[in-house]
């Protein structure tokens, strides 16, 4: 935050500027930018969650422990790969002459919709989004399972005598008595969001043409490539209290969740 106030420059003299580093974000279409792309991948990232939500639902359906066991274990085994082979395996499955995702294509006679995926800034953002697709495993999936495991059985029998169904229950019953869990999913999904960067780089670079640009790659862009480093200074001051203030909403909108659902009440 210090050096966000200077024109600085590590090897010699730094003027201090004030305000200046901050004033220059107003004008800052690339910063913005990286900021509407951000909101994309954070509002994508929510939705997703449907998909977990519906495997851990059906994980826990099943009657046999060992089934639970052995298909938990399957979905929960990917989060022991770091996040960069992930990363990479998109990255070679995107490659528009020898990408396994073309290659699927053109050998099922449809060559026609191979694409460069990563190259065109049309389909750049979205081809990010998708890495990891079908989203099943990971921590929203164990989180999720989780918390289905502890709701008592007696609210699901009691709501099975009602009438309830599987629908109707997971939005009156397995949604609400999570609410904690969300919330702690929502305050990782905006910290991680935040920090999102790695993916990008590893993948498009930001590119093309900026379509997948987030702050932390225009933060790397002015540091090292423009060497502005007071600016960097000041852009990643910017983001740090973003993802402070963000966190505090996250934490004191709903300081708990309801202990109990009357499913008389449906």
């Amino acid at each position: 935050m210090y050096f966000s106030f200077f024109d600085w420059n590590p090897a010699g003299q730094s003027d201090f500027v004030g305000f200046d580093n901050y004033l220059r974000m107003l004008d800052d279409d690339l910063w913005w930018r990286s900021f509407r792309n951000l909101g994309i991948i954070f509002a994508f990232s929510i939705v997703a969650w449907v998909i977990p939500l519906f495997a851990a639902e059906v994980v826990t359906s099943f009657r046999s422990d060992r089934a639970q066991f052995a298909y938990r274990t399957l979905l929960i085994l990917p989060m022991a790969f770091p996040g960069i082979v992930t990363a990479l395996i998109w990255a070679f499955m995107y490659q528009p002459n020898r990408g396994v995702i073309n290659e699927a294509l053109r050998a099922l006679g449809l060559g026609d919709l191979a694409q460069n995926w990563v190259g065109d800034p049309d389909l750049a953002m979205l081809s990010l989004l998708l890495i990891g697709f079908p989203f099943i495993a990971g921590l929203p999936f164990l989180i999720f399972y989780t918390s289905l495991r502890n709701v008592p059985r007696e609210v699901y029998e009691a709501a099975q005598l009602d009438g309830v169904g599987r629908l109707r229950r997971v939005v009156s019953i397995d949604l609400p008595l999570m609410l904690t869990q969300l919330k702690l999913l929502v305050f990782l999904a905006v910290v991680g969001t935040v920090q999102y960067g790695f993916v990008a780089y590893v993948v498009t670079g930001g590119g093309p043409d900026n379509a997948t640009l987030v702050p932390l790659l225009r933060m790397f862009s002015v540091a090292f490539q423009a060497q502005d480093w007071g600016y960097a200074a000041a852009l990643s001051t910017m983001l740090f209290a973003v993802t402070l203030v963000l966190s505090c909403v996250i934490v004191f909108v709903r300081r708990g969740s309801p202990g109990s659902v009357d499913v008389r009440g449906m």
